[in-house]
């Protein structure tokens, strides 16, 4: 037996020192009464005056709460206000709670989360039987898990050994089925009996508004954090904002209808058996657990974990609170435009204009208002305000909202004040301002965003039009990549498909994908490569010729890296740089560039070669063969009939679609 408790201590500490999750600062920033009646945390990312309007939505919004008669599921979510006034919020009650216990509930943790939080725009509050929260920051459909609490009973079990037995599987069981619930409800409970009789009566639950993958992700991790808190205890809670446990050797719950639902215990094990066989299991557990904890760490740290997830054609509730999060008053955006003013007018586009207003509060937007006649349909309005919202990168450009009305669809973004890469690079004036430095910067800043875009974020996205227009750049020169009205939702275990739509700028466009439909990852990596070579070069791609022989730049950038001559390719205004580094940018960009989709490098080798000279590169071949005569035009067609192909030429225009559509 004491052999058996020092191998669970051991068991233990590796948890606590290996685990990625859990960090006990955030537990440490969560206050609780002495009781543990609630517990809350108040966050110090802002604050707001009292009597102001922030105050005024966030009181408005949680009283609704508590005194909304018509929703008996038990889960509220809604926003308040506008632009830095806005408020986001949410209450959860527990799931087997009638509507005059939940809106009690409801009304007491509001009270208590007012008080105690009386300035902050952000904060959280767990009470027994609900949840409260609000956020100036959207909050819906995201899964949270910090801050948390971890609150274990002070009782033992009678029998230890049995009782974990039992309650692994049982909150395994009850996390599974909460998942599985619907976007009202995403709750579980039930009991189950360890051996001797001891009872164990617990519940899983998540806020609905998430999906079923982020739901079970949160319990399950909750799950390996009992042994942190509560090991060797007959009761504890685990609190997140995204989702709770509980388990007692009480009853603490009642089901809507009277009834609770049995979980059979497991079997009883058999025996004892031999001392060196019960060794040597033990064993085995430690090296699985030290493995399986080391592995998630790792995973963590390198942000290899890709989450699916799983777009809804139609309407449901998750949709419909983020969009309301994001939505602007019409009358808002015509003043902050003036009207949308031709003064205000920044440039013209396939899918309409877009104008710099300015909001009440002083803040500059980048407004653009789709055509009536666009070919651009609900399905893709609804794709831009749902993806571009979630994605957050400094090298994208931010959606901040949106806006519809009487046929009028208004997208409203960050407002980034240096135009275009496409302005600098060919503008004879402002190509003065790249310095090799800045050059450099540049290409990193794009690479860093599309890696993002590919791998890092909760969503695959190909962008499928990546040109110099489309790359903004900031007061410092950052580049943010914008123009998302053409990228493709990936499942994040896909990396290709196919379509019947081609969408895209000829020049850029990989071979593959102009003459087959097909596009992946690496379609956004050969748009790199030209556009790569684009800057070094200060040459279009679409107006390159070398003297009198019909070569295209990626030959021409070829042909001078394998006879030597890397200088002719370079922009000649590029009288200082580091020799090494330019010809390396022309070495990748080449790669980048390769007919065989198999041969160009990912975003991840890309970002790691720029960064480490030691990384090693392997030799290109011939690019692919560039048709320059097409080049420069924007086009939408079908692939049924390849030769029909409309294109709308838009090879000039510095501002040709500015912001992300």
């Amino acid at each position: 037996m004491g052999s058996s408790r020092s191998m669970l201590f051991f068991i233990t500490l590796a948890i606590i020192i290996l685990h990625p999750v859990a960090p006990t600062i955030a537990q440490d920033d969560v206050m609780c009464t002495e009781k543990g009646e609630y517990c809350w945390k108040c966050s110090d990312t802002g604050t707001y005056t009292a009597g102001d309007e922030y105050q005024e939505n966030l009181n408005s919004v949680l009283s609704s709460f508590s005194s909304n008669t018509q929703n008996n599921s038990g889960f509220y979510s809604s926003s308040r206000g506008q632009d830095s006034n806005k408020v986001n919020a949410i209450a959860l009650c527990r799931g087997d709670l009638l509507q005059d216990s939940c809106q009690a509930c409801l009304n007491d943790s509001t009270h208590s989360l007012l008080q105690n939080c009386s300035t902050q725009k952000e904060a959280i509050i767990w009470a027994e039987r609900c949840m409260v929260r609000y956020s100036y920051n959207l909050i819906f459909g995201i899964e949270q898990t910090d801050p948390f609490q971890l609150l274990p009973s002070p009782n033992y079990p009678k029998n230890p050994e049995q009782f974990e037995l039992v309650l692994t599987p049982l909150l395994g069981i009850l996390s599974d089925r909460a998942a599985s619930g619907n976007s009202l409800e995403k709750f579980a409970a039930g009991h189950a009996t360890v051996p001797g009789g001891e009872p164990i009566y617990a519940l899983a639950q998540c806020t609905p508004d998430i999906d079923k993958q982020n739901c079970s992700s949160c319990l399950k991790q909750s799950v390996t954090e009992i042994p942190i808190c509560c090991g060797g205890k007959n009761g504890g809670r685990v609190l997140k904002p995204s989702c709770n446990l509980r388990y007692e050797n009480n009853s603490f719950f009642a089901s809507k209808d009277d009834s609770s639902v049995d979980i059979p215990a497991p079997a009883p094990k058999e025996a004892k058996k031999k001392s060196n066989t019960k060794q040597t299991v033990i064993i085995i557990v430690v090296v699985l657990v030290v493995f399986v904890t080391i592995f998630s760490s790792i995973c963590f740290f390198f942000r290899v974990r890709k989450r699916r997830v799983k777009l809804e054609q139609d309407e449901n509730s998750e949709d419909v609170s983020l969009v309301e999060s994001l939505q602007y008053d019409f009358e808002t955006i015509r003043s902050a435009t003036d009207d949308f003013s031709d003064a205000n007018k920044l440039g013209q586009g396939g899918f309409g204009a877009v104008y710099k207003g300015r909001l009440a509060n002083g803040t500059y937007i980048a407004v653009k208002r789709l055509s009536k006649n666009s070919e651009q349909g609900d399905r893709e309005f609804k794709t831009e305000v749902t993806l571009v919202a979630q994605l957050q990168h400094r090298n994208l450009v931010r959606l901040l909202g949106f806006c519809l009305k009487a046929g009028e669809r208004i997208l409203i973004y960050e407002y980034v004040p240096n135009t275009s890469l496409n302005h600098f690079i060919f503008d004879p004036i402002d190509q003065a301002h790249l310095d090799w430095e800045t050059r450099y910067k540049i290409i990193g800043g794009i690479a860093r965003g599309l890696l993002y875009l590919h791998e890092d974020s909760r969503l695959r996205i190909i962008h499928r039009d990546l040109k110099p227009s489309n790359i903004l750049l900031d007061e410092d020169m950052n580049p943010k990549i914008a123009d998302f009205g053409m990228a493709r939702l990936f499942m994040m275990d896909q990396t290709q498909g196919d379509t019947n739509t081609i969408v895209g700028t000829y020049g850029y466009m990989a071979p593959e994908y102009v003459i087959y439909g097909r596009f992946s990852v690496k379609s956004d990596v050969f748009s790199f490569g030209v556009l790569v070579l684009e800057i070094l070069s200060g040459k279009r791609i679409s107006s390159f010729q070398n003297g009198e022989n019909e070569e295209d730049l990626l030959s021409y950038a070829w042909r001078n890296w394998r006879d030597d001559t890397v200088a002719n390719i370079m922009d000649p205004k590029l009288t200082t740089g580091l020799g090494i580094e330019m010809m390396r940018c022309i070495h990748i960009a080449l790669l980048c560039v390769q007919e065989n989709v198999a041969s160009r490098p990912s975003m991840a080798s890309v970002v790691s070669m720029l960064n480490s000279h030691s990384v090693t590169l392997s030799l290109p071949s011939r690019p692919a063969y560039y048709l320059q005569q097409k080049s420069g035009s924007d086009i939408t067609g079908s692939d049924e009939s390849k030769n029909s192909m409309h294109a709308s030429g838009n090879k000039n225009s510095d501002f040709t679609e500015p912001y992300a559509r």
